[in-house]
């Protein structure tokens, strides 16, 4: 009898385990989990939000508020990426939460404004920088399922692939190296490029891409119409420095979006600030810059437009009295430098006079600046979350409410003692006055009966 006591026993801690099993992992034991990929964007809460992140390998999620403008006109958006994703080899499922609703679960992941979008991959959240746009989106978030160096076994798939990566982020095509060699840095830099390994290619290939020799890594910009060819050498630090000075355009324009992607570089930044952007004069100065960025990799080159960024250019103390061009260098905080003789452009030889600019900052001619106080707090606060400014400001007002009730604690406190001194005065004054006639009335040589 207790033999059979002890294997049924056994048999219940079996079905328990196995239940536990199940419940850990829905997607391979159990038949389905509650939530669909039919393309819809998920209606997420505190309740079903853990359940859905260990549902799906890739989530991205966005943390909303139903006041807010920007979370209403993000929504159509994604809206419109939800089935797009959900088509993919590895689908990507979109899921939002109304963080203004459930503020205390939301703070679980620092969400400080609206709207926030994270990703959430094998259940580990990362901040999304990227475009909000739905094609964009879709083409950003595409790098995050894709294999971290994808392998090309001819021109077609070269092609193929060249064609599939879009034109947002520059792509990496290592012709005749391998894999190892590349594994690494593609895997660090995985969310701010494509990389590739062509291992079977044609001389048209060679010529296409304008390399004469193996092994070579080419790395171009499709949005830029810009390429760079690296023959080496693939060790040490050498292979690295080159994906991290291609990774951004040889002169960038400076834009909300674009200034993000400068987050994680450490170079010095040349910002050329121009009137329009988009005019002729300012298109031929851009050519110039992206000469003088191909033969400065230690520095980030940039512009950007009066007309189209005029706050921006605030901070920099450009005004309608301002000389434009206008190049600084800028240290990506509160400090920039002007170089001596080299404040502005003039229009005859410019392609000259920015090689005088880089050679007198390098000598140390220059003239440092901090950057101008309101507009630049405007600029952070459009980039921080509003409710991080809330709080900042609810802060303040506790230490300055603080700082009242203080001051008329004192205020009191000197009254109190003022009141207190004074009644003393008159206590001292009645009782001298009442010793003083108490002596009149009785004096030494008196004697009583």
């Amino acid at each position: 009898m207790q033999h059979i006591y002890h294997l049924l026993l056994l048999l219940l801690m079996l079905a328990c385990a196995l239940l536990s099993l199940l419940q850990l992992c829905p997607t391979s034991w159990a038949s389905s989990h509650p939530f669909p990929i039919d393309g819809r964007v998920l209606e997420l809460d505190e309740s079903n939000f853990d359940s859905a992140i260990s549902s799906f390998d890739y989530i991205l999620v966005d943390f909303y508020a139903p006041w807010c403008g920007h979370c209403k006109r993000l929504a159509p958006q994604l809206d419109a990426a939800a089935p797009l994703l959900a088509k993919l080899d590895k689908p990507i499922v979109i899921a939002k939460v109304d963080a203004d609703k459930f503020r205390r679960f939301a703070s679980r992941f620092e969400i400080d404004g609206f709207p926030t979008l994270k990703i959430f991959i094998h259940g580990v959240p990362i901040e999304y920088v990227g475009p909000r746009k739905a094609d964009l989106l879709v083409q950003f978030l595409k790098k995050f399922v894709a294999p971290d160096v994808s392998i090309l076994e001819s021109d077609v798939a070269v092609n193929s692939f060249v064609e599939n990566a879009g034109t947002d982020f520059p792509i990496y095509i290592g012709f005749g190296m391998n894999e190892s060699i590349i594994s690494e840095i593609a895997i660090k830099y995985k969310k701010k490029a494509w990389f590739s390994i062509a291992k079977e290619f044609s001389d048209d290939m060679m010529i296409a891409y304008d390399f004469d020799k193996v092994p070579a890594l080419i790395s171009f910009h499709p949005k830029y119409n810009e390429r760079s060819i690296f023959y080496g050498p693939f060790e040490d630090n050498f292979l690295e420095d080159f994906v991290k000075q291609n990774l951004l355009p040889l002169s960038i324009p400076i834009n909300y979006d674009t200034l993000k992607l400068l987050n994680d570089d450490d170079r010095k930044f040349v910002l050329t600030i121009v009137e329009d952007e988009t005019d002729e004069k300012s298109l031929k100065l851009i050519k110039l810059l992206r000469a003088a960025a191909s033969a400065n990799r230690d520095l980030v080159f940039g512009y950007f437009g009066v007309k189209q960024w005029e706050d921006f250019a605030d901070t920099f103390e450009v005004n309608k009295k301002t000389k434009l061009p206008k190049m600084i260098v800028w240290d990506r905080n509160e400090e920039y430098v002007l170089v001596v003789g080299s404040e502005s452009l003039d229009e005859e030889d410019q392609g000259s006079q920015i090689s005088r600019f880089l050679e007198g900052y390098r000598e140390g001619r220059t003239v440092q600046k901090t950057i101008s106080g309101p507009s630049f707090i405007g600029f952070l606060n459009s980039l921080i979350g509003i409710r991080t400014v809330y709080i900042i400001v609810f802060l303040v007002g506790v230490f300055m409410l603080i700082q009242h009730i203080t001051k008329q604690d004192d205020d009191d406190n000197d009254n109190d003692n003022h009141q207190r001194g004074k009644h003393r005065v008159e206590d001292d004054a009645s009782g001298s006055v009442a010793q003083s006639e108490s002596r009149q009335a009785y004096q030494p040589g008196d004697k009583e009966d």
